[in-house]
C-alpha cells in the first residue's frame, strides 16, 4: 500500500489579536481624557436637565425680582455665559470626536487584520480537508482493488478453477 502523506500542521505566523480598547486607553493623553469626560457630561440628559433648571431659575429670579435684578430682561449676562460655554464646549467636543474617529480607524484596521488571519486559517483548513479527501480516495481505491482480487463469496475455499 502506498505511503500516505498529510500536509504539515498549519503554523500561525501572524501576531496575536490585539484588544483595540486597551491600545486606545494606553495612548490617551490627559487632555484627551478630559475632552472625553466633557463630551460625556455635556452630551447627557443630566446636563440638559440641570442647565435648563439653572436657566429657568435665572430667568424667574430676574423677571419676578425675587432678589436684586442682576441681569434684567433680555438677560444679556446669561447670553454672555451661554456664548462662553458654547465657545469652549464646541472645540472640546470636536477634540473628542476627532479622537473617536482615530479610534474607529484603528478598529477598522484591526478588523481587516483579523479578517486576513481568518482567511489564512480557513485556507489552511480547506487545504487539509483536500489532502484528507485525496488520502481517502486512495484508500477506497486500494480497498476496491483488493476486493476485486478476492474470490466470489459463493465459491468454496481453495477452488479457484473455473468449471
Amino acid at each position: 500500500m502506498e505511503h500516505l502523506q498529510f500536509p504539515k500542521p498549519f503554523e500561525h505566523a501572524h501576531p496575536p489579536v490585539r484588544n483595540v480598547n486597551e491600545i486606545e486607553a494606553d495612548r490617551l493623553t490627559p487632555s484627551q481624557r478630559a475632552a472625553d469626560r466633557v463630551a460625556a457630561i455635556v452630551g447627557s440628559w443630566w446636563f440638559i436637565g440641570t442647565q435648563s433648571v439653572i436657566l429657568l431659575g435665572w430667568a424667574w429670579l430676574n423677571v419676578t425680582a425675587a432678589v436684586h435684578h442682576w441681569d434684567p430682561y433680555p438677560f444679556i449676562l446669561m447670553n454672555l455665559f451661554l456664548s462662553l460655554q458654547a465657545a469652549y464646549t464646541a472645540p472640546v467636543l470636536m477634540m473628542s470626536q476627532n479622537r473617536l474617529a482615530a479610534r474607529d480607524r484603528l478598529e477598522a484596521h484591526n478588523d481587516y487584520e483579523i479578517n486576513r488571519k481568518a482567511e489564512e486559517e480557513v485556507r489552511a483548513v480547506l487545504d487539509h480537508l483536500s489532502a484528507q479527501d485525496q488520502a481517502l480516495t486512495r484508500i477506497v481505491e486500494a480497498l476496491a482493488s483488493r476486493l476485486q482480487a478476492l474470490p466470489p463469496a459463493g465459491d468454496p475455499p481453495g477452488n479457484t478453477s473455473p468449471v
